[in-house]
């Protein structure tokens, strides 16, 4: 297996967008994941992890939602580029839409095996796209946050993995209940999957765990969470 990467400069809704292929080119067809990044925007960690799904034999599409250029370098920076899609989430879901369009026209990849999978602002994107009635097969939500789009959703297919921190500020246990009787109510196929001593960005390893334990780095949860 040789896995390589390749950029993807592509027009999408709001301008020029700068996405990351990662796969085998020569390994035949290959179920599809789109790979959507935290609040920074792609980066060579996303990539790093695209590698990964890849040598599991899965083409991975690492999915810019920002724009071409438009790349977080800290907490302050990230959360400005956040704002242009998190405050209104039609922008979201349609640039979410979008890139699925773009992995099911990516060669070799079985459109009939699709998923998706996101941290932080990633995982809130991999709920909104299953909102979204994406006809993925299943998607797995990294300290994600809960909270439901201001407009109905789509009837949804997907079945849901959400990996959790207990102690997430972000992401309270009232909000993953009410997301929990979201799902349900949509006769969703979920788990919940929730980790003590554990806050937000429980994947960030450049982030040190602050001492209430909700934010930072937990190896143990990594570890868990990827083996789920």
């Amino acid at each position: 297996m040789a896995i390589s990467r390749q950029v993807i400069i592509h027009e999408g809704p709001g301008g020029s967008f700068e996405s990351m292929w990662v796969g085998d080119a020569e390994g035949g067809t290959k179920p599809g994941i789109l790979l959507f990044p935290n609040i920074l925007g792609t980066k060579e960690w996303d990539f790093a992890k695209a590698e990964e799904l890849a040598a599991l034999g899965y083409t991975v599409l690492v999915a810019d939602l920002y724009g071409q250029g438009k790349r977080g370098t800290d907490m302050e920076s990230g959360m400005l580029l956040r704002a242009e899609i998190n405050n209104d989430r039609t922008v979201m879901r349609t640039r979410l839409l979008d890139a699925l369009a773009m992995l099911k026209g990516l060669p070799a990849v079985d459109t009939a095996r699709l998923a998706a999978i996101g941290f932080c602002l990633g995982g809130k994107c991999v709920l909104d796209l299953a909102r979204a009635g994406a006809d993925i097969k299943g998607a797995v939500s990294f300290h994600g946050v809960c909270d439901a789009p201001p407009f109905p959703n789509a009837p949804m297919t997907a079945k849901l993995l959400i990996c959790h921190g207990w102690n997430d500020p972000l992401a309270t246990p009232d909000s993953l209940v009410g997301l929990a009787n979201e799902l349900t109510g949509a006769s969703v196929d979920w788990q919940i999957q929730a980790y003590g001593q554990t806050g937000h960005a429980f994947t960030a390893e450049n982030l040190p765990l602050d001492e209430t334990k909700t934010f930072g780095f937990q190896p143990d949860t990594y570890r868990r969470s990827w083996r789920r």
